[in-house]
């Protein structure tokens, strides 16, 4: 069976207990994101702490790095 985007992305931030733990839920919780999908709010929060996890991060608009 092929595991679901939001199956991977909990693998890839760690599994299911880190999930939980940095979302402050309980692991079952976070095992029926599994199926189910991550919440919303929960993707928001996870996408901002660890943005490499999603995929390329949004360019900042109006900076400039030094030469």
């Amino acid at each position: 069976m092929d595991k679901t985007p939001d199956s991977e992305v909990i693998d890839r931030l760690g599994g299911t207990a880190a999930v939980a733990r940095l979302c402050k839920v309980r692991s079952p919780s976070v095992s029926e994101w599994r199926t189910n999908g991550i919440p919303p709010a929960r993707r928001q929060f996870l996408e901002l702490l660890r943005p490499d996890v999603f995929g390329d991060t949004p360019k900042k608009k109006g900076v400039r790095r030094a030469a």
